[in-house]
Formats: C-alpha cells, structure tokens, sequence
C-alpha cells in the first residue's frame, strides 16, 4: 500500500521532529525551528508529509511569490524502515507538481548517494558544489530542476 501524501498539520509536529533527528542527527532542526516552519505556511513554506497511519517521510519547500521562480527543497526525510521503497520519490513527485513553471534548487550530501541518484532520476542536474560545507569536510552538491518545456 502507498501512503498518502498530504499537506502537514501541527499535530504531525513530534512526528517530524523525531523523523528528522533520525535523519539528520546533530545538524536535526530543533522542536522551535520546526515550528517556526509551521508558523511560515501561510507564508512561503509547504511541508507535504507520506502517511501511513504515522508520517513515514516529509518534504519541506521554501515558495517564495509568485514574483520570484525560484523553489527550494530545504529537507527531505523518510524512515529507515521505509527507505528504497518509494517513498522519497512519491513525496518528491509532489512537491515538484506543485513547482509548475520554476527552477527548484537543493542541496545534499556528496557521499549520500542514494539522494543524488533519487534527484538524477527526477532530472536534477549538479550545478555547484560546496567544498566542505557540512561537519567533518564533506562537500555539499548543488542540484537544479526545471521543468520539461
């Protein structure tokens, strides 16, 4: 069975904070600084979450206004019992389907191979890289979206 794909709501906050940690370990955003991304819905954020009776993943994107053309992934997650089977690919389904007409920009780890080859799938393309941006000297890659015309 598929999880369903939905817009976040405040009560999936401990889920998301926990998945997170789980992720993402010491650079993990805080309970505070994932409910200031909350805070910013109505703004410029949109955090689709998998669900399966429990969140099993989550994408959050910056969106900017409509004046500006340019999207971020800021975090993508899915459970370790979950990973590799299609979850992260649904979640990123969505959120590029609500990126019709703009460049979607991210970031990942150089060594996270898997993420590099979801993203590739998808027809991101490596436009930069950030030597030693995360902890411990590893290089950040910088990956861009556009939509087939």
């Amino acid at each position: 069975m598929r999880p369903a794909i939905r817009a976040a709501v405040t009560d999936d906050l401990p889920a998301l904070v926990a998945l997170d940690s789980l992720s993402f370990g010491s650079q993990a955003w805080s309970t505070v600084a994932w409910t200031d991304e909350f805070d910013r819905l109505a703004e410029d954020r949109v955090i689709l979450v998998a669900d399966e009776g429990s969140v099993v993943g989550y994408v959050v994107l910056l969106v900017p206004s409509v004046a500006l053309d340019v999207v971020e992934v800021l975090r993508i997650a899915v459970t370790p019992a979950e990973r590799g089977t299609g979850i992260g690919g649904q979640l990123m389904t969505a959120a590029l389907a609500r990126c019709a007409g703009r460049t979607v920009l991210l970031e990942v780890a150089a060594s996270n191979e898997s993420a590099v080859g979801l993203y590739r799938g998808f027809g991101f393309e490596q436009i930069s890289r950030r030597r030693g941006y995360y902890g411990g000297g590893e290089d950040a890659v910088i990956m861009r979206w556009r939509e087939e015309q």
